[in-house]
């Protein structure tokens, strides 16, 4: 609990980014590149790295994760060494990972090792009262505002919406 937890947004980088800001880069490894970065695996070493919407990420990036989780060491762009690392993975995505054109299936045999399936909110609307319970009782403390009850109608609302994404 005392060791690092980092996370990055796969979807929100392009492949050669990703892959820098993964596993770090040495000195002269590319034009620009004036000092050495340590990754965010390296940075994570004996604590948890979250790695958000993995299923963006490149066929061709998710070997070099595999390998990664598999060997447990990593080389940086242009290190001539690898290094040991001990990193708990832990991965979210919107996609269904089992769709091999997307994602690879020995890697998702690797990260799948306890999964939590999170259904669209449209799918679990008998949520909805207990959400809004807890946001009516956070957002009230936070501004100091007494609200002892939400609107029927306006309860009403939201239980026949029809959510077409997820909150």
């Amino acid at each position: 609990r005392d060791a690092p937890f980092l996370t990055i947004n796969c979807a929100s980088l392009p492949a050669d980014l990703l892959e820098s800001e993964l596993f770090g880069y040495t000195k002269g490894s590319f034009t620009g590149a004036y000092t050495s970065k340590e990754g965010l695996i390296e940075k994570a070493n004996r604590g948890t790295l979250f790695l958000d919407e993995i299923g963006e990420m490149p066929i061709s990036l998710q070997a070099k994760l595999l390998r990664f989780l598999e060997d447990k060491k990593i080389r940086p762009i242009g290190a001539s060494s690898e290094m040991d690392v001990d990193v708990r993975i832990i991965a979210a995505s919107n996609k269904d990972l089992r769709d091999e054109s997307i994602f690879r299936k020995d890697l998702f045999f690797r990260i799948s090792t306890f999964q939590i399936n999170m259904p669209p909110l449209r799918e679990r609307t008998e949520d909805i009262p207990q959400l809004v319970d807890f946001f009516v009782k956070t957002y009230s403390l936070k501004f100091g505002k007494k609200i002892s009850k939400v609107d029927d109608v306006f309860m009403e609302e939201l239980l026949t919406r029809n959510y077409t994404g997820n909150i």
